[in-house]
């Protein structure tokens, strides 16, 4: 080569166009909307089996622990997975795998168990992490890499249109249109086995239409900066290490905030609103991102990418700081504010995270999917405050982890160029 890059190149199917990337841009981006769907319907699970089996807010928790844990123990192997088989292969195995975790929510009905629950979600997000371990970078790569941010961020506003109708279509579906189930459905889980087979379904459609499909094939090419990448351990690259941080805090305080809105609303000095008058109004917090990430892939066409996530990161804390010290209108409109600056911090933080690292992408990718694992840890502590303090209070949790988010926002350029002096 008589030039060399530090770009990704593309080696496309015999009938496919060269940088025709349309296609594979709308293949994936259905699947950033599926798994929004799926996974923000753990909102309105979660009040609802606290209800069926009489949880405290840190044992209902342990149903975001057990789903984002999946993150952390399944990144890595599909990351290899990715690696070996490729991003195709890896999206059509957390197809199928979700699909599984889907199903294993009606004997869970069944027996009636609370653990069973707790497995499915795991089985569940181990298919999700799959999706999101291939589907990420895979997104990131296809086109120009100076607007991979924006690429991104369209795709996310994808994944917020499924998290915006999911809570509306979940509280239908698990408490009611106008939230009176009969007291036999109350006190069981019923209500849960319709909606998460249908799902089982969708998915695995949708894996056998994957099969069909032919994408462009990622080929990491031996290139200048790739060659220095492969003599350098991630570890030495300080954006990713606290990019990694940085998506802990994020993915955890995104989750926690989601997690606590149906009871946070029942509380009477906020609203009172039962449960399902509560879950349709998740659908304006996570609308506000679907919202925001419209407006932000073309925001950060000229806006620097660090700059904004900084900036929303402050504004977030001032509005948890207000739901904290208000009541009634104030503290319900502040809350579910946050969802539209919450909007650009996953994908722009993932971009600025694996910038720069050249053939060690894909396990920058795995490591920042790992970090996931935040909205396991974040609500659990959450829980534990609400529980021995007040739910109001307990959003001191995730404005703690919004402060560390502003100052990786301040700091990322310069970690950035660390990497790059150690590189040349």
């Amino acid at each position: 080569m008589s030039e060399l890059n530090t770009k990704q190149t593309f080696v496309t199917s015999a009938n496919a166009e060269n940088n025709n990337y349309r296609l594979p841009l709308i293949a994936m981006t259905t699947l950033f909307f599926l798994w929004g769907f799926i996974t923000v319907l753990n909102d309105v699970l979660i009040p609802r089996l606290k209800g069926v089996f009489d949880l405290s807010y840190t044992e209902a928790m342990l149903i975001q622990f057990c789903f984002f844990s999946a993150y952390f123990i399944i990144s890595l192997p599909a990351g290899h997975l990715v690696k070996r088989f490729g991003y195709k292969n890896g999206v059509m195995t957390g197809l199928i795998v979700a699909s599984l975790g889907c199903m294993i929510f009606y004997p869970a009905v069944v027996v009636h168990e609370y653990w069973i629950f707790l497995s499915a979600l795991f089985v569940l997000a181990s298919g999700i992490t799959i999706l999101q371990v291939s589907a990420n970078p895979y997104v990131a790569a296809l086109g120009d890499p100076k607007t991979a941010s924006s690429r991104l961020n369209l795709a996310q506003a994808l994944n917020a249109l499924g998290t915006t109708v999911g809570p509306i279509v979940g509280g239908i579906l698990l408490f009611g249109t106008a939230g009176t189930l009969t007291v036999e459905a109350a006190a069981n889980a019923d209500s849960v086995k319709i909606p998460y087979l249908i799902l089982a379904a969708a998915l695995l459609s949708i894996a056998i239409v994957f099969a069909f499909l032919k994408l462009p094939i990622i080929a990491e090419h031996t290139e200048a900066v790739d060659c220095k990448a492969k003599n350098h351990k991630l570890i030495q690259a300080p954006h990713l290490v606290m990019g990694v941080f940085a998506i802990f805090s994020y993915v955890g305080a995104e989750v926690a905030i989601g997690s606590f809105l149906v009871n946070y609303f029942a509380q009477p000095e906020i609203a009172g609103l039962k449960e399902h008058a509560a879950a349709k109004l998740i659908g304006y917090y996570w609308g506000g991102a679907m919202v925001g990430r419209f407006i932000g892939s073309a925001v950060l066409k000229t806006v620097a990418p660090s700059k904004a996530v900084a900036f929303n990161a402050v504004v977030i804390i001032l509005l948890l700081a207000l739901t904290m010290s208000t009541q009634g209108n104030i503290a319900m409109i502040a809350v579910l504010a946050i969802g539209l600056f919450n909007s650009i911090m996953f994908p722009t933080i993932f971009s600025m995270a694996i910038e720069g690292l050249g053939s060690l992408t894909s396990k920058g990718s795995g490591w920042l999917c790992l970090a996931i694992v935040g909205g396991a840890i974040v609500p659990l502590l959450q829980g534990v405050v609400a529980d021995n303090f007040h739910i109001q209070i307990s959003f001191i949790v995730p404005l703690v982890f919004y402060v560390y988010i502003a100052w990786y926002g301040l700091n990322v350029i310069k970690l950035s160029q660390k990497w790059q002096t150690r590189l040349n």
